[in-house]
């Protein structure tokens, strides 16, 4: 199998993973988890106070979304970057 074919299917497999969920619960609300986690906490403790307040808050939910997948693709490169500079150097060595 060639290596376009491989990389094909895994985004093929990937959009999948991705498209799946929404065509399996088409009307359910896709929360995140610290909108849930504070939910369950008030329906446990409705008089929870929360400990410490944001030290700064997003001026909108597209900022934050944007600030978090920011964060999601450094990371995602960190990672990647030294997996392949890990075999790029096991690959030096075997030679």
């Amino acid at each position: 199998m060639s290596t376009a074919h491989k990389n094909f299917l895994l985004l093929l497999m990937v959009i999948l993973l991705a498209a799946v969920p929404f065509l399996i619960h088409r009307s359910a609300e896709f929360a995140g988890a610290d909108d849930r986690a504070a939910e369950a906490i008030t329906q446990i403790r409705p008089d929870y106070k929360p400990w410490v307040k944001p030290v700064w808050k997003p001026p909108s939910g597209e900022v934050e979304t944007f600030l978090f997948a920011s964060q999601a693709a450094i990371g995602s490169g960190i990672v990647c970057y030294f997996l392949g500079y890990s075999k790029g150097k096991k690959q030096r060595e075997s030679k």
